[in-house]
């Protein structure tokens, strides 16, 4: 039972491409120049262990010894200090964003005192319950106007413990006609989540989605879809990836297996370029050092995005990725749908999302011509905007679309437009999402 437990455990801390032990704890604790040396040693010898490229790693390990020798920490005495010191210099010459040092005496001294089942069952319980209190990475699935749906994702974690939430949210977008996935915040996890939520975009055909080689074993691996998923598969729908230069690791791959598969449009910044996999070793007792030990080797490039990212299709800042997803999606289901109350809907939302994006400015003057009542409706201007009523309900910020026309910001199936005859306003126009309006002479 001991054995089972402790490979899982290792499983669910090592065996992850996720930003490294958010949990780890930065104290002011002293730091001796005797640990500073244990430290060095000790992390020097699990990277020329360990390291995907021994070279570099042997590499690395010689040059925190230059640096000790010359000097270059003696002045240190803080061990979060120190820690990002080392983490920086790693880097600098492995240019490998994956390595980080890490300073958890707590955490190191949990996993040594987890002796027994029980122990090591507590500390997995724990970790799964961290997990579970972010909603194991599923920050928010909604279905978007015009049957969109939306899946803004943080992080890939195990399905060990994260499958049956995966499955909702994938259920819960099976109805899609269109889906878009933001990982822009998304800092990379498991490859086995990527498997799974991979498999919903697929048929059952299983699909190459990639090999990984991992040094310590001399091995190699590969993923594929899935030949069954709990609930319905959405093949033919399209799907946009919105990326930024935070998508790191596992969100890239996720990235990088789509948009060579050419299942996905990835729209946004070009990613963060973290392509190797590998896991948190401990290298005394209150340093860690999450070490790189695999590369990702794409079936279909035979390369991966280490050091250059993976590049959308569509380049734009991160917080415009959403609205030009989202607009591009519209386009392409208009494309196909032609029926007219569908046409409708698209045109609508499209018009929306532009207006958002030119944050369209009017003068006062123009603001005041549109205040005055208009049967049961009333449009109030009070603190440099103008407001909707109708009737005793509530008021309505209206932002403008432009020249005459406003859409409500509480209101999205309702706009309105200003009817002018001899430069005067004569009536307010009420435009509905379906296609229909109605209109009110002013008072």
């Amino acid at each position: 039972m001991k054995k089972i437990i402790s490979k899982s455990l290792l499983l669910l801390i090592t065996m992850t491409l996720l930003n490294i032990n958010v949990y780890a704890q930065d104290t002011d604790e002293s730091l001796s120049k005797k640990e500073i040396k244990e430290v060095i040693e000790a992390v020097g010898k699990q990277l020329e262990d360990n390291y995907v490229f021994p070279e570099i790693g042997k590499k690395m390990a010689n040059q925190l010894k230059k640096n000790l020798k010359k000097g270059k920490y003696k002045e240190i005495n803080n061990a979060s200090v120190f820690k990002d010191q080392l983490t920086k210099d790693l880097v600098d010459v492995s240019k490998d964003k994956h390595i980080r040092v890490i300073f958890d005496p707590k955490g190191i001294a949990d996993q040594k005192q987890a002796v027994t089942p029980e122990d090591e069952k507590k500390l997995m319980d724990e970790h799964i319950n961290r997990r579970r209190m972010s909603n194991f990475g599923f920050n928010e699935v909604k279905i978007l106007k015009g049957n969109i749906g939306y899946l803004d994702l943080r992080s890939f974690q195990e399905p060990s413990y994260a499958g049956d939430t995966a499955v909702a949210a994938m259920n819960l977008l099976s109805n899609s006609d269109a889906l878009i996935i933001d990982l822009t915040q998304n800092g990379g996890g498991s490859p086995q989540m990527i498997q799974l939520i991979s498999s919903y975009l697929f048929d059952d055909e299983p699909v190459h989605l990639n090999n990984f080689y991992w040094r310590p074993t001399d091995s190699h691996s590969q993923t594929w879809t899935l030949p069954h998923v709990a609930g319905k598969r959405y093949p033919d729908i399209p799907v946009y990836v919105l990326t930024s230069n935070r998508t790191f690791s596992a969100a890239e791959e996720f990235s990088y297996n789509l948009k060579n598969l050419k299942r996905a449009t990835l729209v946004g910044e070009t990613t963060g370029g973290g392509a190797h996999p590998g896991g948190t070793q401990v290298a005394t007792d209150r340093f860690l050092i999450w070490v790189p030990s695999g590369r990702a080797i794409n079936p279909i490039t035979n390369t991966n995005w280490e050091g250059t990212g993976v590049s959308p299709h569509i380049a734009v800042k991160q917080d415009m990725a959403f609205n030009t997803a989202y607009i591009k999606a519209l386009e392409n289901l208009a494309e196909s749908n032609k029926s007219e109350s569908a046409q409708a809907i698209y045109k609508w939302i499209k018009e929306g999302l532009k207006a958002t994006e030119q944050n369209l400015e009017l003068t006062e003057l123009q603001l005041q011509s549109y205040v005055g009542n208009y049967g049961p409706r009333k449009v109030s201007f009070e603190n440099g905007h103008l407001y909707y009523q109708r009737g005793e309900g509530s008021k309505v910020k209206m932002l403008p679309m432009g020249e005459h026309k406003f859409m409500m910001t509480d209101i999205p199936s309702f706009r309105i437009q200003f009817d002018y005859k001899n430069n005067q306003v004569v009536a307010l126009i009420g435009n509905y999402d379906r296609g229909n309006t109605d209109r009110n002479k002013k008072d």
